[in-house]
């Protein structure tokens, strides 16, 4: 029985419909996102969201809604729900009896003694768009109506009436295309409807409302253009389907791919399934480039959030093939030891530390003869841009550690700016930073002591006195009196703030603590940043502490890391505690993977949020499908089933 329940009396109460969010990815960057009633209540929804290579690496909403109106004796019931000033218009979800996620997005209306099913489907590694519409039950003659909103234009802008746009359709194979402005593809919109007219009416429809772009403090009013509407008849038992796409399709087959497309979805039967599609979601697969989004529906691809979440969204399903193809697409944009996070920008200090946590887990599939030979030069070159220096922001001192300031930017993943400025830049010696550096360190100095080659040799020689030296600095400047890690240590000295941070340095394979100071920092963090949902960012007994992520957007980034949870770091606390108790420790794990199972059911449907509230009832927020999320609750999963079975034997 599917663990996606959905309480069928409470569809039509808006409260609790539009809390709860759905996603459906085309595998190769484009994605369909809206509320389980489809009304959009962010800018970043939309029926048909893509990106446009010629346009740059942005998503571009191109097709907003699809209003569906259900014509019986002349009169017309509209399905379709929005948000206008002031009110709900038209109010469709009434009509709604029924919502599955599984297999694929689907919704059954009830007007009267009409029963109208929709499933809407993305079809995989191409930009189209398929929604089906069956006619359950009919009394007497239907008629069905379909007016597209297009907006095309970039998901973080906002579209506004303006007389650029080109208002006309011009005729296709069972339809039209489209497009508003030049530099963009035409969208195709057709059906396969027997009869189907398409009726030109231009017009723009003003001022629709997106209710979370204004609790973000974003400008939250649109206008959205129709062209005009297909009308079409429908009979009982009958199935029409639309089709929209950046490419023309043949509206005879259009029957045949949606039936060939849906066999090949996975039925999202329990939590750990529905987590695992959620998981290849996250993969991008766009020409030569194999990249990993970090979060739906605004976030792109991130070089930190790609290796923090690569095992957990390819390796614990046997993902193997993408996991290799998203290492080495990164690899390929690799500059002077650094990845590319966001976009292109070269400004994350940890991200080419989390590239060795990645292939250590790589290991375990492959074996380390096959990671050495096809990443180990990248693993020399980025531990030797380091020790030479990068740029003003990265220097190895004298001690082994890794500095690592910049004014304008936290280079951290604690890497919020309001006004300017980082909320919580940490600059100086990071205990998580230095952590990975060892652990980096001690990995490749162990892959390459195993080969014979000269430069293995050589590079062996080179650093092998570094690892002590690293071990004995960290020890020494991070550890407190208290029992604890400093967060990060600055020319003013130790920064005592409990923070996550420390839980890194007791769960990589090559660490610097004793089993003592282990249980030190593990017991400290469960006392003051355990939640059901993840660790907070930040102690609640400190007086900087933000309780709720909530606010425009600046009140919710100085929230970010002072305080909210975020799930990611919880592998690292689970991997921690079975490092030290072992099998004892799974009653806990199993309780804090169980923690996420009503999750999936809330906000983003079928997966885990971004973050949550450092307060009970930790409410979920930011993206509503996070990759490092996703990707940690599954690796949590993983080592369940790893002690479960050491304990059976």
């Amino acid at each position: 029985m599917s663990v996606l329940k959905f309480d069928k009396n409470s569809l039509g109460n808006l409260e609790y419909s539009l809390q709860r969010e759905m996603l459906s990815t085309n595998r190769s960057g484009g994605y369909m996102s809206t509320t389980i009633v489809c009304c959009n209540t962010r800018k970043y929804h939309g029926l048909m969201v893509c990106p446009i290579d010629s346009l740059g690496d942005d998503n571009y909403v191109l097709l907003s809604s699809l209003d569906e109106t259900v014509v019986q004796h002349d009169q017309s019931f509209n399905l379709a729900i929005h948000r206008f000033p002031g009110t709900y218009e038209p109010r469709g979800h009434k009509y709604i009896v029924d919502f599955n996620y599984t297999p694929t997005p689907t919704i059954t209306y009830r007007v009267g003694g009409v029963l109208l099913r929709k499933e809407l489907l993305w079809i995989h590694s191409r930009p189209q768009l398929l929604v089906r519409y069956t006619l359950l039950e009919a009394h007497s003659p239907i008629r069905l109506r379909l007016r597209p909103f297009l907006a095309f234009r970039r998901s973080h802008d906002l579209s506004h009436a303006n007389m650029a746009a080109d208002c006309h359709s011009y005729e296709a194979p069972g339809g039209v295309r489209n497009r508003l402005y030049e530099g963009f593809p035409w969208l195709w919109l057709q059906t396969d409807a027997p009869g189907a007219e398409f009726v030109a009416a231009p017009d723009w429809y003003y001022n629709f409302e997106y209710p979370e772009e204004r609790a973000r403090g974003y400008d939250f009013r649109e206008d959205l253009l129709t062209t005009g509407y297909f009308e079409m008849p429908i009979e009982r038992g009958q199935s029409v389907v639309f089709s929209s796409s950046t490419e023309e399709a043949d509206p005879a087959a259009l029957a045949t791919v949606f039936d060939e497309e849906l066999a090949r979805r996975s039925d999202k039967i329990d939590f750990l399934s529905c987590l695992r599609h959620s998981a290849r979601q996250f993969i991008a697969r766009r020409g030569d480039r194999t990249e990993v989004v970090a979060g739906y529906p605004w976030f792109g691809r991130w070089g930190r959030d790609t290796f923090i979440a690569l095992p957990g969204i390819t390796l614990t399903q046997g993902g193997l093939e993408s996991c290799r193809e998203v290492i080495d697409t990164m690899t390929r944009e690799m500059h002077d030891g650094l990845f590319p996070n966001m976009g292109t920008a070269y400004n994350s200090v940890d991200a080419p530390l989390w590239f060795f946590w990645t292939l250590q887990q790589l290991e375990k599939h492959v074996g380390a003869a096959e990671v050495w030979k096809a990443y180990g030069d990248k693993m020399k070159g980025i531990l030797e841009s380091y020790r030479r220096g990068i740029g003003s922001v990265i220097a190895v001192h004298d001690n082994g550690l890794v500095w690592a300031s910049n004014p304008t930017h936290a280079m951290t993943w604690m890497d919020a700016v309001v006004d300017g400025r980082p909320v919580t830049g940490r600059d100086g010696y990071q205990v998580e930073i230095n952590a990975l550096w060892y652990n980096a360190i001690c990995y490749t100095l162990h892959l390459a002591g195993k080969h014979r080659g000269k430069a293995d040799k050589a590079f062996v020689e080179a650093w092998a006195g570094m690892p002590e030296r690293i071990k004995s600095s960290f020890i020494e400047r991070f550890w407190l009196p208290e029992g604890y890690l400093a967060d990060y240590i600055d020319g003013s000295g130790a920064n005592r703030f409990i923070r996550p941070n420390q839980i890194i340095a007791c769960s990589l394979d090559y660490g610097m603590l004793s089993e003592a100071q282990r249980v030190a920092v593990v017991d400290t963090v469960h006392l003051h940043l355990l939640t059901p949902k993840g660790l907070r960012t930040l102690s609640p007994r400190n007086k900087l502490y933000v309780g709720r992520y909530e606010g425009d957007q600046p009140t919710r980034d100085r929230a970010y890391h002072q305080g909210t949870v975020w799930p990611w770091p919880l592998e690292h606390y689970v991997k921690a505690n079975f490092d030290l108790y072992g099998a004892k420790f799974l009653p806990q794990a199993r309780a804090i993977l169980e923690g996420f199972e009503d999750d999936i059911s809330t906000y983003g449907i079928g997966s885990i949020a971004e973050v949550y509230d450092g307060d009970p009832p930790h409410r979920p927020g930011g993206s509503i499908s996070q990759a490092w999320s996703v990707g940690a609750v599954l690796r949590i999963n993983e080592m369940i089933q790893e002690y479960e079975k050491h304990k059976k034997k």
